[in-house]
């Protein structure tokens, strides 16, 4: 009895199994790893550092990445000045490694609107077509959500306990990322906002929360500080983190994109692995210099 033979050209198509796909995962999972480390290497470094000023040249560099990235999310949708929004952000964020005042830095901001206006003049006197409200609001869009969170980080770095602060910061975040990833996946099964990530869930979710708390009830005692302040901030991150995740899933979604970049492997871009700071970054700086 004779072997069928496919039809000359026809493509032959293997099915993925469970043995052909496991060598994929596990290279996922290892270049994931590997990402993950050198990126705890190199923040952890930054914040530990005896020079303030490294740990801004470290922030510095992620934000402005994250920056880029996220006016190519934005790029998709209308033409946007990266050129001036970029500027921006490097003059801001070396306003305040400089340790200027804050009216600098937002005078800095204001600078730049100015100059994206004066750009869409010039283009609807030259070309009869502009785009100065999404420019304007594009630029000004990613310096509000991307640089001043990471100038807040830097200058948390200034505060007494800032080296505290910034690495319950990160572990909490991290740990929440850890945390959900691994319940989601093991015991995932109601939907937490599927219209914008449908692989999240609420237990999911929960298990990112408990991560966190714990996360932030371990480190007083490596930091012998008072426990309350470091747990509280735990919660924050457990909760608000996701919510900041969500937030720029929404830019990607529109965008129509997987992720914002592709400069670390098995994570994306800056952007998609800073997410969750930017929110954590900005309600902590918030409570510190309230509560003082």
């Amino acid at each position: 009895m004779g072997l069928h033979k496919p039809p000359r050209g026809a493509r032959i198509v293997v099915e993925e199994t469970e043995t052909t796909a496991r060598p994929e995962k596990i290279a996922d999972i290892s270049k994931r790893l590997g990402s993950s480390i050198a990126i705890v290497i190199c923040i952890v470094a930054g914040i530990l550092a005896r020079q303030e000023w490294i740990w801004g040249v470290v922030a510095s560099v992620v934000a402005l990445v994250s920056l880029w990235e996220m006016y190519l999310l934005l790029y998709t949708k209308f033409r946007l000045s990266r050129g001036w929004g970029i500027t921006g952000g490097f003059l801001m964020l070396a306003s305040v490694i400089a340790g200027l005042s804050y009216a600098v830095t937002l005078s800095i901001m204001t600078m730049i609107s100015l100059l994206v206006l004066f750009t869409e003049v010039v283009r609807r006197q030259t070309t009869g077509h502009s785009y100065a409200l999404w420019n304007v609001g594009g630029v000004l869009s990613g310096l509000v959500y991307i640089i001043l969170p990471w100038s807040f980080l830097i200058l948390l770095r200034y505060h007494p306990h800032g080296q505290q602060y910034l690495l319950t910061i990160f572990f909490c975040t991290w740990s929440c990322d850890v945390g959900a990833y691994l319940v989601g996946t093991t015991f995932g099964e109601t939907p937490f906002c599927d219209r914008i990530s449908p692989s999240k869930t609420w237990e999911g979710f929960w298990g990112g929360l408990l991560a966190s708390v714990i996360c932030g009830s371990v480190l007083p005692i490596l930091f012998e500080m008072a426990p309350f302040p470091l747990v509280l901030l735990g919660a924050l991150c457990g909760v608000a983190g996701q919510v900041g995740d969500l937030a720029e899933s929404v830019l990607k979604r529109e965008a129509k994109v997987k992720d914002a970049g592709t400069l670390i492997p098995g994570h994306g871009g800056f952007l998609d692995r800073f997410d969750s700071i930017l929110i954590n970054a900005t309600l902590t700086f918030f409570i510190i210099e309230v509560i003082g």
